[in-house]
């Protein structure tokens, strides 16, 4: 169990990690914590945004959309491996899913199937946002890649967490398929041997 790191922190995690971070806006107090908590975190999820354009994908993932409000998660890494922070607190990213993953990845042991929808993860995971169109043919360039498994590394640096606190949306709630276009296990291969 832990308690988010503050905003400050977090900015300083993922710059120590080699990030080219850009603060978008107010996104230290852009939150949903009028809907309920966030915290104690457990890990890191990360997403793709069936969206292509850097300027208009930060947008999307700051001010999300009708039904969906944004912060949609905490950092937007595009193609060309910068990170944009539009948010911090909770974010509509990971919504409900499977209370067994949960315990898996607090355990960080090997994650069970999907098979439920009833745990909130908006309260319990950080959120990366990968500027991508999730169609498996867009390329994911090397350099976004790379900063995918910085990010989620210097999340897992600063809590003292493994590489098996990150998963995929599609490894938490049944019926989802980001990141689509490489494997979870090769990302979090790339983690483990940036946390060495």
């Amino acid at each position: 169990m832990a308690s988010p790191m503050s905003a400050g922190d977090f900015l300083a995690a993922l710059t120590n990690e080699g990030l080219r971070v850009t603060q978008v806006g107010d996104w230290r107090h852009h939150n949903r914590n009028h809907k309920g908590p966030w915290g104690p975190v457990h890990g890191v999820m990360i997403h793709h945004t069936v969206t292509s354009g850097t300027e208009e994908t930060v947008e999307i993932c700051r001010d999300g959309f009708e039904g969906l409000p944004g912060p949609l998660c905490h950092g937007v890494i595009a193609k060309d491996g910068g990170v944009h922070l539009v948010g911090y607190g909770r974010a509509n990213h990971a919504g409900l899913g499977d209370d067994d993953v949960l315990r898996a990845v607090i355990a960080e042991k090997a994650l069970p199937s999907d098979n439920e929808a009833n745990t909130d993860g908006n309260r319990a995971f950080y959120g990366f946002e990968c500027e991508n169109l999730g169609d498996g043919e867009d390329p994911w360039p090397e350099a976004q890649l790379d900063a995918i498994a910085r990010a989620a590394a210097a999340v897992c640096r600063h809590h003292g967490w493994t590489e098996r606190s990150v998963i995929g949306h599609l490894e938490w709630q049944p019926g989802k398929v980001d990141p689509r276009g490489f494997t979870m296990a090769s990302m979090r291969d790339r983690i483990h041997e940036q946390l060495k």
